[in-house]
């Protein structure tokens, strides 16, 4: 291994025991000067004992972040503004921490001169990705160390007897059988039995939900408050960001609202069966595209939804800090401006079911939608309409007709059993239907005139 000895390393440490025991390996196997950095995105718990366990374990310093607030406001919310689902069902909580703990490595590694920084991601999963992209974006000149993937590859028992020979504190409880990823955005949860995708999630998979089946039976209806996209009221009372977050996770996750069981595409070319929980997302994902369907005109809904996939890989392959990052966000800032409004959730036994919506910008006109008295609408207008739009359908039944392909309907369908009608066979039968009069024996209309192909 290469001496760096005196140089300075930068490591995202979460207090866990790789990353304990990568304190005392940077030190001894490269020779760096170690310096932590710890950034609570709402799941760190006691910042004061995690930054003791850093210097016991070896660190020359350790720095601690309360990045909740920052989390929610620059990760969070842009990703809610655009409707961002992983494959459709994942909130993206662990992929949305990521840059800004990456973040967090570059500011103390420039505070300390370093020239090194260090994470503790394994070499076949997405984080690794995620942390030396952002990185490789913010400060290029800086040289990644991941030692779960270039050395450091010990057992967990191994793990553990490195750390208490050299005095570093472990944890004394059973290892749980998952790896486990949080924050305020949701909880990531894999390995174990759930690598098995034929296997039900245990109940001890879950901490956050809980059993729908064992929810309260009587259902319960919050309104959640938006301007320009961004949640801010919970049942008519301001709220910050972080507090909204953490409220909805609560109350949702008391009525079973949250679960994902989702086998999934990594980056790096592996099917992963995940489960997630993600109380607060998934109820703010579905009031906030609820609100975005009242204001927004049907073009902007239709190409949001192609920007919202774009955006989502984006955030889970670790592009955060890309122009092309910038350059969707751009789009997506704009479609905010009018989703402003309330919308009323009911959640019940694992669901959420949008049941109320209300805005000032909404482009829903109740004297366009009513078939009642006050009808505004004129129908005698819609023979016109169909003329025009129906317009090249008709020209082309005209021209070229209509044929029936092998696996679509066909265009004359058979008598009913029964009817009287003879020579009628059922489909499949194995006989030969006779043409339609006047058709080629491509199935389109002979049109007078047409000349004979060669």
């Amino acid at each position: 291994m290469t001496d760096l000895s005196g140089r300075t390393c930068v490591l995202a440490y979460s207090g866990g025991l790789d990353t304990s025991v990568a304190v005392a390996w940077l030190r001894e196997t490269h020779g760096l000067e170690v310096v932590t950095v710890t950034g609570d995105l709402g799941s760190v718990g006691d910042l004061d004992q995690v930054r003791d366990k850093a210097v016991r374990s070896g660190a020359r310093r350790a720095v601690v972040v309360d990045a909740r607030e920052p989390f929610v406001r620059y990760f969070v919310w842009p990703a809610l503004h655009a409707d961002a689902l992983y494959q459709g069902r994942y909130p993206l909580a662990t992929a949305l921490g990521r840059p800004l703990l990456a973040k967090l490595l570059v500011d103390v590694a420039r505070e300390e001169g370093a020239t090194y920084v260090a994470h503790g991601s394994t070499g076949k999963g997405n984080d690794q990705v995620r942390f030396d992209l952002s990185v490789a974006a913010l400060a290029p000149d800086l040289t990644v160390i991941a030692p779960l993937r270039s050395g450091m590859n010990m057992t967990r028992d191994e793990e553990i007897d490195y750390a208490r020979k050299r005095g570093i504190p472990v944890p004394a409880t059973k290892k749980s059988p998952y790896s486990v990823d949080e924050n305020l955005w949701g909880r990531s949860i894999e390995a174990g039995v759930l690598e098995d995708p034929w296997e039900a999630p245990p109940p001890d998979v879950y901490q956050w939900t809980v059993d729908p089946d064992e929810a309260p039976a009587k259902p319960r209806e919050i309104v959640v408050g938006f301007r320009e996209g961004t949640p801010e009221t919970l049942d008519g009372e301001a709220s910050d960001g972080v507090t909204l977050v953490e409220k909805l996770n609560a109350i949702a996750g008391k009525h079973g609202v949250g679960r994902i069981d989702q086998v999934e595409d990594r980056l790096v070319g592996i099917k992963s069966r995940e489960i997630y929980e993600a109380p607060a997302a998934i109820v703010l994902h579905t009031a906030h595209r609820a609100l975005e369907d009242m204001v927004l005109p049907r073009e902007s809904l239709r190409f949001k939804e192609r920007i919202a996939a774009e955006y989502a890989e984006l955030v889970y392959n670790g592009l955060w800090f890309s122009s092309h990052h910038q350059d969707l966000s751009a789009y997506i800032r704009s479609t905010q401006r009018y989703v402003t409004g309330e919308i009323r959730v009911r959640l019940h036994r694992g669901n959420v079911t949008v049941v109320g919506r209300r805005s000032d910008n909404a482009l829903y006109s109740h004297a366009l939608a009513t078939y009642g008295k006050g009808d505004a609408f004129d129908q005698k207008a819609a023979e016109g309409f169909i003329q025009i739009y129906g317009l090249s359908l008709r020209n082309q039944a005209r021209l070229q007709g209509l044929s029936s392909g092998e696996t679509s309907m066909p265009l004359t369908l058979p008598a009913k059993s029964g009817s009287g009608a003879k020579g009628t066979e059922s489909p499949g039968s194995g006989s030969k239907s006779s043409p339609r009069r006047g058709a080629t024996r491509g199935g389109h209309p002979k049109r007078p005139g047409a000349p004979k192909r060669a």
